[in-house]
């Protein structure tokens, strides 16, 4: 193997743990967050009718996810294509936003508040494991 291929090796490797942190906090945050506070998501719902929030939701999930696909597309089979599907999600969201926002708000409005209350859970596993994988707590 040579150098150029060992040093993009660790910077891939560095990245990825920073993205499994990232991410991982960021599920659990907002798993904490939603938890503590059901009605949170409807009210993000309600303010995503105002322009002004909705353009700069949208403007942020954009930045997020074109930055985490441009630092980390890695389409492996292991916790890796976790964090390249976040990336995307966000900027597939943000650009449904932006672009289509009357259908996207339609979407959220009508999506049930049970399956929100189910991918809470989603988000705390899936915050655990990533957070597993970047500080290696529970070796497996």
């Amino acid at each position: 193997m040579c150098k150029f291929e060992y040093n993009v090796k660790i910077e891939t490797m560095s990245t990825s743990i920073f993205l499994f942190k990232f991410w991982g906090w960021y599920c659990i945050i907002f798993f904490f967050i939603l938890s503590i506070n059901p009605k949170r998501s409807k009210q993000i719902v309600a303010d995503l009718k105002d322009e002004k929030f909705l353009i700069v939701i949208s403007l942020l999930a954009v930045i997020i996810g074109l930055i985490n696909i441009l630092l980390h597309n890695v389409w492996e089979a292991n916790a890796n294509v976790i964090i390249t599907l976040f990336g995307w999600f966000a900027l597939i969201k943000g650009i449904m936003l932006f672009a289509y926002p009357k259908y996207a708000l339609k979407w959220f409005e009508n999506t049930n508040h049970k399956l929100i209350q189910v991918m809470y859970m989603l988000l705390f596993f899936i915050g655990m494991f990533l957070l597993n994988e970047a500080y290696k707590i529970v070796p497996y």
